[in-house]
């Protein structure tokens, strides 16, 4: 399949820094996909904390490379890697996917940040990235859905500061300002549906303190003559093996095979600013 958004969507995420695909999953591989979320070893043994400023956590796991298992083929299909290269002006790599789990009524929030002023810092010139967020589970406003500052992506990398041992923000001097100029849209998911992002639009998400989990699947690419020029990290380039959008139907309920194919982070990465700077 080629790319899946239309002019209009095209035109939305140029201008907005973000768009959806509705649908962009079909229940049966939303099924398939929830299911090794929940039930891989590799995924469960990979989970980690990422506290707020209240102490509640969300559980992610990162993983660096998109290997065979049904979540890794989710990153090679072509709807997801022609998309994310026609709206980035070239071909992509897998830069890094990730589980965000909010559970019912614990689930943390994370303040205003943009991706790229974490991923400057592994090493990549431009922000020629983007994020495809894929709902698990229903994503709306009572259970901690992504907000987005509309058009916030035209603004550039702006500077950050620490928040926490596991989270930096945007400078909170300047958010007012900003959110004066770029309105917040609050970006709603049913199971299934994507929200396709640009890596410099800023984003948060509140608590979840709904009787509602929030699942969401978040899969990154990078332009491949973007990659990195550091290689201290595994996110560097490695040629993406694109598979068929059937695959996933394919392969069923196929986990990890064991042997460290996908890379699984056992830290999240958040860059050290006071070093940095």
């Amino acid at each position: 399949m080629p790319n899946v958004l239309s002019t209009a969507q095209t035109a939305e995420f140029n201008e907005k820094g973000f768009t959806y695909a509705r649908g962009l999953f079909a229940p049966d591989e939303v099924k398939l996909l929830t299911r090794a979320m929940e039930e891989d070893p590799a995924v469960r043994d990979s989970i980690l904390d990422r506290r707020d400023g209240e102490g509640r956590s969300t559980r992610i796991a990162l993983w660096n490379r998109a290997g065979d298992s049904v979540y890794g083929l989710a990153a090679r299909v072509r709807r997801m890697v022609d998309t994310s290269a026609a709206l980035l002006g070239g071909p992509v790599y897998h830069y890094q996917s990730k589980l965000t789990a909010k559970e019912p009524e614990v689930g943390g929030a994370w303040e205003w940040h943009q991706d790229y002023g974490y991923w400057y810092y592994n090493g990549c010139l431009r922000p020629d990235m983007l994020s495809i967020m894929i709902g698990l589970d229903l994503t709306n406003r009572e259970n901690g859905c992504l907000q987005i500052a509309t058009g916030s992506h035209k603004l550039g990398r702006i500077d950050h500061t620490p928040l926490s041992p596991t989270q930096n923000e945007v400078d909170p001097k300047r958010m007012p300002h900003i959110l004066e100029k770029c309105p917040i849209e609050y970006c709603e998911l049913e199971a299934g549906d994507a929200l396709i992002f640009h890596c410099n639009a800023i984003h948060r998400s509140d608590a979840n303190r709904s009787p509602n989990r929030r699942w969401t699947l978040l899969i990154c690419y990078n332009r491949v003559d973007n990659d990195t020029f550091t290689k201290v990290d595994d996110r560097y380039y490695v040629p993406l093996d694109h598979v068929d959008d059937d695959a996933i139907r394919r392969a069923g309920l196929r986990l990890s095979r064991g042997d460290g194919q996908e890379h699984f982070a056992s830290k999240p990465y958040v860059p050290d600013l006071r070093k940095a700077s």
